[in-house]
């Protein structure tokens, strides 16, 4: 497309920004800013990120690393980037997880609604894009959720929606950090918006202190390997040991350094009716979901932000939980998944029944050590054997 297609006088700039930012505020997008695609600022700092292997096992970032170096990588001739903010927090019974019981599993606030956010989001993005292509002629877009490559954050900071906080996330004074981010990118030149230049973090540090696995290693630097948010929903592995015992009751996902952020305790609630959480999903059994069938696992799941680890990310989770809790009802059930189909389970199985450390719990790990043929797994049991001689029953 001929840049001049895209191009308009001051007034008229303007004007149709004005109109698309109503349209995306009518659509539910509670925070909207405009700035120029231009190449990040932080790039070095995202590479530097990958470079030190704090991406865990998300190998798709460092495959496609060179695209996030222009937004033009997304769509080509892009010269704006529409950013926008969708609140999810619902009621002030969301505001602080507190303790569930032994036996619970907690689910992180975005999850509870039990609707998986791409979807809605990408319906709005559908109709913001109708409206721009209608309505400006020459005009090309592209509406994006989390999975393109791009540095949402840094974008949505340069539009003006808010800061990144020392968790890494974007704040808001309004909002907090409780919002989904999507995008709208451009070919046509837009009234940009001020960018954000002041943090609003000030010395506060208790995100970084009350993280229970130490995954923030400096203020604005996340080790994924160590986030129970990546652990429990990304990661297609086991966690470290240290990591696996301190999940805190985080089944899927985790909220605490949105829980413990000054700007989220006096942020406000959505009044969209969309997020209101599903008593469904705010919380889980964990001996339900060890006993669940196969076929159950994706009938409870499917369609809920949960399924997107699957049985094999899902089942180990709550073995997981069950021997970070030393749940001894679970022994049993746990015993059986050291015959699972999938290596993962029964590696998970076996950390758990060693952090357990019954009398039952280690005659069925000395057992499954002469069974077991997968070399990973039979390293799991043998570490879980070797702990059960030394761990003591908390």
């Amino acid at each position: 497309m001929p840049e001049a297609e895209t191009r308009m006088p001051d007034t008229e700039t303007q004007e149709l920004t004005q109109q698309l930012k109503q349209q995306a505020l009518q659509l539910g997008f509670a925070l909207v800013g405009v700035t120029p695609a231009v190449s990040p600022s932080r790039l070095s700092h995202f590479h530097r990120w990958l470079e030190n292997g704090y991406a865990g096992q998300m190998l798709y970032l460092e495959n496609r690393k060179s695209a996030y170096e222009h937004p033009s990588s997304i769509l080509d001739g892009c010269k704006s980037l529409v950013m926008l903010g969708v609140p999810y927090l619902a009621n002030e019974s969301q505001r602080q997880s507190g303790s569930e019981p032994e036996g619970v599993g907690k689910i992180a606030r975005y999850a509870q609604c039990g609707l998986d956010y791409h979807d809605v989001i990408r319906g709005k993005l559908k109709e913001l894009r109708k409206w721009l292509v209608q309505n400006c002629p020459g005009a090309n877009a592209r509406g994006i959720v989390d999975t393109a490559p791009l540095l949402e954050r840094e974008f949505a900071e340069a539009a003006g929606l808010g800061w990144v906080g020392k968790n890494t996330l974007l704040l808001n004074r309004t909002w907090g950090s409780y919002f989904f981010l999507a995008a709208l990118l451009t070919n046509v030149e837009l009234h940009y918006d001020l960018p954000q230049q002041t943090s609003h973090c000030g010395t506060c540090t208790a995100c970084i202190d009350q993280c229970p696995t130490g995954a923030i290693v400096a203020p604005y630097v996340l080790d994924a390997n160590r986030c129970l948010s990546y652990v429990t929903i990304e990661s297609p592995g086991l966690p470290a040991v240290d990591v696996a015992a301190k999940a805190s009751g985080w089944l899927f996902g985790c909220d605490i350094c949105q829980e413990v952020c000054p700007w989220n305790r006096r942020s406000q609630c959505t009044t969209d009716a969309t997020w209101q959480p599903d008593p469904r999903s705010q919380s889980f059994d964990l001996m339900q979901v060890l006993s669940w069938r196969d076929s159950q696992f994706e009938s409870n799941l499917k369609g809920k932000p949960m399924w997107r680890a699957k049985r094999r990310g899902m089942l180990r989770n709550a073995i997981l939980l069950a021997g970070s809790q030393r749940l001894e009802s679970a022994c049993i059930v746990l015993a059986e998944k050291l015959r699972d189909e999938e290596s993962l389970v029964r590696a998970a199985a076996a950390w758990a029944l060693g952090e357990i450390n019954t009398e039952y719990c280690r005659t069925t790990l000395v057992q499954a050590q002469t069974d077991e043929l997968d070399k990973d797994v039979q390293e799991a049991i043998a570490q879980a054997v070797c702990r059960t001689a030394t761990l003591r029953r908390g």
